[in-house]
């Protein structure tokens, strides 16, 4: 009988159990739990034949005096009498699984919860770590059937194994490929899978899930912050912590382990896999574990990418960086930056609980990859102030070399609207105007930066940029517009550029709020 030192105690049925030998085989069980600390009584019906409305009533009895009776590996004719009767309503009763075996098995991948093998051309399995893990299984078919009512693409299983000592479950996946194998044997179709991958993204990301479905990613990211917290400098960690605090709360989904092993190519349909990590939050919770998977816990062991996605670390940190841009919709240096320094704080703070937590402290490898980690997230703290983004800004230093890369991102931002080129012209010439102004005054003689934001409306064909900085209060629409009929050595210097852009937009305004300088000019460029 197994398990009896933890209060488990686990005995067979077999053959039947009928009106002829019922109370019989009750006095036997019954005999054979003599003595024992029987804190959960399992019954294991692997070799039980037949049960009669006698055996029935012995389950009963048992259970009355053992409450937390549990029956296992009922056949399917014994499983459909319990359920008949109410006895699966009552007990805890499990079916008796299929065996499979992944003995020489096309290993798929690895995630920490278990390992995906394909078993033939047309299924592949995932094992489960846990011994007790069909509760793991019942919660992922859940995730995958909600993902797939909400428009997510994605395989749900069909059947429940046993394999070895613990359960798995089944997916048709005809001759699917994962991404991770398409980069690895077929580099040409590389930036296809950038597209392919950061689309995905955005539908999961733009999808809204019902409340209470899911948990909130923002709570398992704050656990993770207050155990990193006391490994910190005093003054980060507390930073750390109010940065994970201050991310509102949001009803989209989030995968939680996304990366190139769990998006499967199948007769031309990209489908999501592995989704028990189901969860909702701000997308940057997101792109923390997607910067792990390609990036972060790679960057001492170059060697580790390749046995997990089966590419090498610079191909990694190429897809990252290329679907990051897709994602965002952006190649501009500075907001790449950014979002990619946010989403490195969420990694390394995960890396490093994780480590800890694993015992990484103790040896001087994992000892390095903390240190490392830790070095890098305590600057990462150091230079931003909040962890969420908007793909409608840039901060860049306030320095007329910073300005090429402004135009550049307001020629992405607006080039859905297919402006004039006299517009166009006009509006770069404003932007100009204004951001020169800001790099050459805002903070002289110290130094600081700009955030310039820019909204496309379709409806209306306007662009709007709002400039916003902490330099010295300063409203620009106060002072007089230049006299222009005056002679060159007549007029007084300065307020040229203001004049030019109020003579350029369609409108302009200015506010001094919650310290920052903020000035907003919209035009029309459909003219």
């Amino acid at each position: 009988m197994a398990g009896e030192d933890t209060g488990i105690v686990t005995i067979p049925l077999s053959g039947r159990i009928d009106s002829n030998n019922a109370n019989k085989a009750e006095e036997k069980l019954r005999s054979m739990l003599d003595g024992k600390n029987v804190g959960c009584l399992v019954l294991d019906a692997a070799d039980l034949e037949y049960i009669s409305s006698a055996g029935l009533r012995v389950l009963l009895r048992l259970r009355k005096d053992h409450p937390e009776l549990r029956l296992i590996n009922a056949s399917p004719e014994i499983y459909d009498i319990l359920d008949m009767t109410g006895f699966t309503e009552m007990m805890s009763v499990e079916k008796a699984y299929r065996v499979v075996s992944i003995e020489g098995a096309e290993p798929l991948g690895q995630g920490s919860n278990g390992a995906v093998y394909r078993i033939d051309n047309d299924n592949v399995v995932k094992v489960y770590n846990r011994p007790e893990a069909l509760e793991d299984i019942r919660h992922e078919r859940e995730m995958a059937k909600l993902a797939l009512v909400l428009g997510i693409p994605t395989a749900i299983s069909y059947d429940v194994v046993k394999v070895g000592g613990s359960y798995g479950s089944v997916f048709e996946l005809l001759n699917a490929r994962s991404f991770s194998k398409i980069l690895a044997r077929e580099p040409e179709k590389f930036d296809w899978c950038v597209r392919e991958f950061a689309s995905l993204l955005k539908k999961i990301h733009s999808t809204v899930v019902p409340g209470g479905k899911l948990e909130d990613m923002k709570h398992k990211v704050l656990s993770w912050a207050e155990y990193v917290k006391p490994h910190l400098p005093e003054a980060e960690g507390e930073k750390l912590v109010s940065l994970v605090s201050a991310v509102p709360e949001n009803p989209h989904m989030i995968h939680g382990d996304y990366h190139t092993k769990n998006l499967e190519l199948q007769n031309d349909e990209v489908l999501l896999i592995d989704m028990d990590t189901l969860a909702v939050g701000d997308p940057i919770f997101e792109l923390g574990s997607v910067f792990n998977a390609f990036v972060g816990f790679h960057e001492l062991n170059h060697d580790g990418i390749m046995a997990f996605q089966g590419f090498d670390f610079e191909t990694g940190g190429r897809f990252f960086r290329a679907s990051l841009a897709e994602y965002l919709g952006t190649h501009c240096p500075s907001k790449l930056r950014e979002v990619e320094d946010k989403a490195r704080i969420v990694g390394y703070t995960r890396l490093i609980r994780r480590s800890i937590r694993r015992g990484g402290l103790d040896n001087a490898k994992d000892r390095a990859e903390i240190e490392h980690w830790t070095g890098e997230l305590v600057e990462l703290i150091r230079s931003v102030d909040r962890l969420t983004f908007s793909t409608g800004d840039i901060t860049v230093p306030a320095e007329r070399s910073s300005l090429p890369e402004v135009l550049e991102f307001l020629e992405e931002r607006s080039s859905s609207l297919e402006p004039s080129v006299k517009a166009k012209m006009q509006l770069d010439l404003a932007v100009e105007e204004i951001f020169v102004n800001i790099a050459d005054y805002a903070y002289t003689p110290e130094k600081g930066s700009a955030t310039v934001s820019v909204c496309a409306d379709s409806g209306s064909m306007t662009v709007s940029v709002t400039f916003a900085d902490r330099g010295i209060p300063y409203d620009p629409l106060a002072k007089e517009d230049p006299d222009i009929t005056l002679g060159i050595g007549e007029r007084k210097p300065g307020g040229l550029g203001i004049f030019m852009t109020k003579k350029l937009t369609d409108r302009i305004d200015y506010e001094y709020r919650d310290g920052k300088n903020i000035l907003t000019i919209q035009k029309k460029v459909d003219i």
